[in-house]
């Protein structure tokens, strides 16, 4: 068991580095990621870990260990048939290109299933969009690092893609060393060189890009990680990035808040920018 003290200390840590708010309803789970710190840093000193953390040290470790990374492929399907059957088929009648920020990459499922979802439109409509872009960030660089190597466990009973989908064009697959019921399955190439991955913290400040940058913004399930009042900051920081007639995709249980009267519901958890807020 961990003392109040410590708790708390842990709790502050997290908000300092991550902007993660932890409230006293998360006590269990905190305990269990201090557990998992110690055996990380090879210690059962809880206090100096803290201390270490407190004084610069093991930061990158204290993150990764404090941040939640639940995620799979083509979760919450609906907002990628609306990438594919609206933003992406207008792109193509209208011969523009298409930039898009995923700010919650973790282990880089959503990343690779929307450019499954671009490919898969190019070739439902015979027509490829004039040229794309993606770029994910994540605080966690041990996510990014799984991202960036494209392998993950599958099980032969999954049925997390949609029925457009045809895993095999993006995928190699091998069997798994250990588990008789799972795969190992590694992205391909041709569509690994179109992400760039790279770490970013929400909480920043300002953020490295420019007004209007981009034409979809994911910022899916990550929100509720953050209070309220940081989760204003954040969204109209990415607001700002984001194009007039852009798009910006929320989590199921995650609204604009402050933006609400700045955009257009156009389906569940999917947002148009219809004006700038100032």
């Amino acid at each position: 068991m961990y003392s109040a003290r410590q708790l708390d200390r842990a709790r502050d840590l997290a908000y300092r580095h991550s902007g993660i708010t932890l409230g006293d309803n998360k006590d269990v789970m905190i305990s269990n990621r201090l557990d998992k710190l110690k055996r990380s840093l090879n210690s059962d000193d809880i206090d100096a870990i803290l201390a270490l953390v407190e004084n610069g040290h093991h930061i990158e470790i204290f993150v990764s260990t404090f941040t939640t990374n639940k995620t799979n492929f083509f979760r919450e399907t609906f907002h990628f048939d609306d990438l594919k059957e609206r933003v992406v088929k207008q792109a193509i009648e209208s011969n523009q290109p298409l930039k898009i920020y995923c700010s919650a990459a973790s282990t880089g499922e959503e990343p690779y299933s929307i450019l499954m979802t671009i490919e898969e439109a190019n070739r439902e409509y015979k027509t490829a969009l004039s040229s794309y872009s993606l770029l994910a960030t994540d605080i966690d660089l041990d996510v990014l690092k799984h991202a960036s190597s494209g392998i993950y466990e599958w099980n032969k009973n999954a049925d997390d893609f949609p029925s457009w989908i045809k895993p095999a064009e993006y995928f190699k697959r091998r069997a798994h060393p250990t588990k008789e019921d799972d795969y190992l399955i590694k992205v391909k190439d041709h569509l690994m060189r179109k992400v760039r991955f790279d770490q970013m913290n929400l909480m920043s400040v300002s953020y490295p890009f420019k007004s209007e940058e981009f034409d979809v913004v994911f910022c899916r399930n990550v929100l509720i990680y953050f209070n309220q009042d940081d989760q204003n900051a954040i969204l109209k920081k990415l607001f700002r990035t984001l194009k007039l007639g852009g798009t910006l995709y929320l989590g199921h249980s995650e609204s604009p808040l402050e933006l609400a009267p700045y955009v257009e519901r156009c389906g569940q958890n999917i947002f148009v920018k219809t004006k700038e807020y100032l």
